[in-house]
Formats: C-alpha cells, sequence, structure tokens
C-alpha cells in the first residue's frame, strides 16, 4: 500500500500489475475497497494485462478525511481522483470503473477531464436529479442518528434497508467511515448530485453501465437516463446474483477491446 497526500487528506492506495494500460477502480459510499471485494463488486479482478489502481476515498477505509462535509461531494472527489492520476501516471488514459458514488465521481471528473479516460465503467448508478431528493433527506437523518447515537445507531438504521435481489447471497458488512467522520460524510453525500442531464450528453467516452433491479438506492432509472445520454454507451442489468457473477467479465472484454462488448 501506499499513500498520496491531497488537501488535507491521505488516500490510501495500491497498484497491482507491472505493465499495460491503467485501470483505476473506486468504490462506493461508506464502503473502501476492501468492503467491495466482499461484496463481490472487485470487478477488475478477471482483467489480465493491465496495471489495476485501487484506492480509499477520503473519509473512508484506511484513507484520511476531515469533519468538512463539502470534502465528499463528488465534485470534490473527483479532484481527488485526477490529483491521484497524475501523481501515479501523468497525462496517461486510463480505464474507469466505480459503483454509486464512483459513478457520479467518474461523471465529474470525465467533465473536468476529457482525455484522460479510455473507457467508462458505471456500476450501479446513484439516485439523482428527482429521486435524489429523497435520498438526500434520508442521508441527513442517517448523519443526524450518528450525531445522537453514534455508529451503532448509524448500522441500526442501514441494516433495516431492503437488500437488492443481486446482493441475496453477499456477506454482511460494516461501514467502513471512522465513527468521526461518518456524519460529515452524509451530509456531503445528501448535499451532492449527479451533473446535469445536459453536461453528461456531452461525455462522449465509451461508456459500460453495470445495473441491478430492486434497489431504491440504486434506481434503473438513473441507469437508463445515463444510458440514453451518454452516446453509444452499454446497459447491462443483474436481476440475481448470478448476474453480477457475470461483470468482471463483460468488464474485463469492454476494457480490453476499448469499449466493445
Amino acid at each position: 500500500m501506499a499513500r498520496f497526500g491531497v488537501r488535507g487528506a491521505e488516500l490510501d492506495y495500491d497498484i497491482t500489475g507491472r505493465d499495460g494500460p491503467l485501470v483505476v477502480q473506486l468504490h462506493g459510499l461508506t464502503s473502501s475497497r476492501e468492503r467491495d471485494e466482499l461484496l463481490g463488486l472487485n470487478l477488475a479482478r478477471a482483467l489480465r494485462g493491465h496495471r489495476i489502481l485501487r484506492y480509499d476515498a477520503r473519509g473512508h477505509g484506511h484513507s484520511t478525511g476531515s469533519p468538512n462535509p463539502d470534502d465528499y461531494g463528488w465534485p470534490s472527489l473527483a479532484d481527488d481522483l485526477l490529483a491521484l492520476l497524475d501523481h501515479v501516471a501523468p497525462g496517461e488514459r486510463v480505464h474507469g470503473v466505480g459503483p454509486s458514488m464512483g459513478t457520479g465521481t467518474l461523471l465529474y471528473a470525465a467533465l473536468s477531464d476529457p482525455d484522460r479516460f479510455s473507457t467508462l465503467t458505471l456500476v450501479t448508478p446513484p439516485t439523482a436529479w428527482k429521486s435524489r431528493v429523497a435520498q438526500a433527506e434520508a442521508y441527513r437523518a442517517s448523519a443526524a442518528a450518528v450525531d445522537r447515537g453514534g455508529i451503532a445507531a448509524f448500522t441500526e438504521r442501514d441494516s433495516t434497508a431492503p437488500v437488492p435481489p443481486a446482493l441475496a447471497d453477499a456477506p454482511e458488512t460494516r461501514s467502513s467511515v471512522p465513527e468521526e467522520l461518518l456524519a460529515a460524510v452524509m451530509r456531503g453525500a445528501a448535499a451532492t448530485d449527479l451533473p446535469p442531464k445536459s453536461a453528461i450528453a456531452t461525455i462522449t467516452t465509451p461508456a459500460l453501465i453495470l445495473a441491478w433491479s430492486g434497489d431504491h438506492g440504486h434506481p434503473l432509472t438513473t441507469a437508463q437516463s445515463l444510458h440514453r445520454r451518454l452516446p453509444g454507451s452499454q446497459l447491462v442489468i443483474a436481476r440475481s446474483p448470478y448476474g453480477i457473477m457475470a461483470w468482471p467479465g463483460l468488464f474485463a472484454e469492454f476494457v480490453s477491446t476499448g469499449g466493445i462488448v
């Protein structure tokens, strides 16, 4: 593992593979690269002939963070991503993949630096635009629960959320955010949203969208809206754990062919 300092945080990252194009893999809200691996979301595991960069977002996993909610908005996390890429692969075009919060981060990064990404794989796109309003309220309520009862209150609240069919066989996991940062992380998530639809329509990078059904926090409406607006994008929906099992192979083919499945 290695560390990279950016805007008051230390990002913990690792790179596997010695040669080939670089793939950067992100994770979702309150998760980490270790937790995503437990959930079967290490999509780069089937990829060969590439270098794989995985890191924990600020305030998550082994990375440090601040108590400022503004640091956890997706545009801010996109700045972290681009700074990390400038550090480990200056000037190099890369393949990006990430679920939920990682999808939001990648979209802002692609808008900020259009020439940086060879492909984008957007996994379980989160609530956005109209559907973000209710989700933001739920995040603020989670932050208030942390203020009142600490991480135990958050865990209890989180445990009542329905599990999407595609994760029916996944092991039980807990938040990867330290208790002292959790409320700030949730408030930052509540205050952020995907870029405007008109801006997304300007992204020309080949995109693969991997979604699952039955999850109000990651509705198919967002995935379908992204699919309509990203030119030439491809949408694959998992409706059971078997669907997720196919994702690493689909991702490997997409990256290896430069955006063709």
